[in-house]
């Protein structure tokens, strides 16, 4: 039997979908093609930085590790090591520093050495032609999130979200990453372009097959962009979403967000992450509460779209790295995820 959301809410989502034209603001840029950064090979430099919170030296060393696995040199940011209240420095120096790495041609790509907070901060402070001039890897998840999808759509690059270099590289993890922003030794790009993720435990929210650009990332930094310049454009895209610590009730308020705003109904389809802790903890309010699957099945599943449940990205320890503006495929009811495109050149 049906969940009694389903049932007792029927009349309201039509109203989530009635919003007035004039609140479902296009993004401030929207890109039919996507520049591929050079991906990542042997006598590089990555520069690693920290746009959001502080990282400790410490923190970094499994990616220092696999970078030297792979024969790449890393450059560590003067913020790195740095702590500002929950910031690793003042905006101006955050934003500062990561336009000297985005600028300094002996540094080939960039992480982020962690999330945090203050991302969106400095967002107003980037040259993002300059960025696009420059056309380098960047990759980071979390608070990043907000920096990826800006840069994907203001700089017209593809940017990735993936482990940041405080992240913990198992080898699902290190895999992965190896095989989206890698360059094979021959030079050519590395990227699996089959089947680059496939769970028969996966859950499926509406069933079905479906294409286009792959855009995402944090649903709270996407829900906290709406109405600014650097909000997520989702027209056609495979949206994929991820979050950490949020109960089932602000899980529902963001998500209704973005249904109000358009950005849910206007997707091709719809790839849902972990939600790691996000079901509803005994004894905190509300009681009784929905449960993390009732809201994901009444805001996401009647869309009619193709969407799962349970991918691997973002707030888990084994993670996916996931190409922004790269064209891929969710095929919902044979619970895959897969690139159709090589995700560097």
């Amino acid at each position: 039997m049906a969940p009694a959301i389903l049932r007792a809410a029927g009349d309201s989502r039509a109203a989530l979908d009635s919003a007035p034209a004039a609140t479902r603001r296009p993004a401030a840029m929207s890109m039919a093609s996507f520049r591929l950064p050079e991906g990542i090979r042997k006598g590089q430099t990555i520069g690693v930085v920290a746009p959001a919170s502080g990282v400790m030296p410490r923190e970094v060393r499994d990616f220092v590790s696999l970078c030297d696995q792979w024969g790449v040199h890393v450059k560590l940011g003067s913020n790195i090591g740095k702590r500002s209240g929950y910031l690793a420095a003042s905006d101006q120096d955050r934003a500062d520093e990561l336009m000297r790495f985005i600028e300094d041609p002996s540094i080939d790509a960039i992480v982020s050495g962690r999330g945090g907070y203050g991302v969106m901060r400095i967002l107003p402070m980037l040259d993002f032609e300059s960025i696009k001039q420059a056309g380098k890897l960047i990759m980071g998840f979390s608070d990043i999130t907000a920096l990826l999808i800006a840069v994907n759509q203001l700089s017209g690059l593809v940017t990735y979200h993936g482990p940041v270099a405080s992240s913990t590289f198992d080898d699902f993890t290190t895999t992965s990453v190896t095989n989206v922003v890698r360059q094979s030794e021959s030079g050519s790009a590395k990227s699996d372009v089959s089947a680059m993720y496939c769970d028969a435990k996966l859950k499926v929210l509406h069933a079905g097959t479906a294409s286009g650009r792959l855009t995402g990332g944090n649903l709270t930094m996407i829900a906290s962009t709406l109405g600014t310049p650097y909000e997520i454009d989702t027209r056609g895209a495979i949206l994929f979403l991820e979050e950490i610590s949020e109960e089932p009730y602000r899980i529902d308020r963001m998500l209704t967000q973005l249904r109000l705003a358009g950005k849910l109904q206007s997707c091709a389809a719809i790839a849902i992450g972990n939600f790691r802790d996000c079901e509803n903890r005994p004894g905190r309010f509300p009681e009784p509460s929905y449960s993390l699957s009732q809201v994901l099945h009444e805001l996401i599943g009647d869309l009619g779209i193709p969407a799962v449940y349970g991918l691997p990205f973002g707030h888990v320890r084994s993670k996916l790295t996931i190409p922004l503006g790269i064209q891929a495929e969710l095929n919902a009811t044979d619970r895959s995820l897969r690139l159709m495109e090589p995700a560097v050149i």
